[in-house]
């Protein structure tokens, strides 16, 4: 049980830190934790999905305080914001509907921090956030333990179900970027000048 209990521990360390430096891959590792407790003890599952989303909350706590304190001239410092219309877009969205923009960012691979930066820059109350943080990061721990699950039943073996856990939030991660560029990318016009 203490080994659990400091794999845990660890794994909400993993995610909180990740929240806030948003290099570390948080999803593989709540997908490589679900991937393991299901080989070796499954009833650790649910402490998994608990430790995953207390450590992205707490994160995202940390980087909202940070993105409210520090604002516009940290985010344009830190090269985090560089696109002034598409935050214009992220904060009319955040004015109309704050859960489900907060929701669909945490899961999103690179929109949670525009999305936090937007939300301090509206100025969206704490309470608010505090509120509507809750459901986005249990959805997203949930999801990602769920990749886990599906690695984890997949291999006989645990290290194999963890390994494949990690390569297919990675490759996820990385089309989803792919897409993304692929989308923000300018368009050639296609209407003929006649003349």
């Amino acid at each position: 049980m203490i080994a659990e209990l400091g794999t845990l521990s660890g794994l909400f360390a993993i995610v909180a830190f990740g929240a806030i430096i948003p290099v570390v891959p948080t999803g593989a590792a709540v997908s490589g934790a679900a991937a393991l407790a299901f080989h070796t003890q499954p009833f650790t599952i649910v402490l998994v999905l608990i430790a995953g989303a207390a450590g992205a909350y707490a994160g995202d706590l940390v980087m909202y305080a940070m993105c409210r304190l520090g604002g516009e001239s940290l985010a344009r410092r830190l090269r985090w914001l560089r696109d002034e219309e598409r935050l214009g877009s992220v904060k009319h969205r955040l004015e109309e509907k704050q859960v489900p923009v907060l929701l669909v960012s945490r899961l999103i691979p690179g929109g949670r921090v525009p999305v936090l930066l937007a939300a301090a820059f509206v100025g969206l109350s704490w309470r608010t956030f505090v509120v509507a943080n809750l459901p986005a990061c249990a959805l997203w721990s949930v999801v990602y333990a769920t990749i886990g699950l599906a690695g984890g039943s997949i291999f006989p073996e645990p290290w194999q179900g963890v390994v494949a856990a990690v390569l297919l939030i990675l490759l996820v991660n990385q089309s989803m970027t792919w897409i993304s560029k692929w989308r923000a990318r300018p368009r050639p016009s296609t209407s003929n000048a006649s003349g």
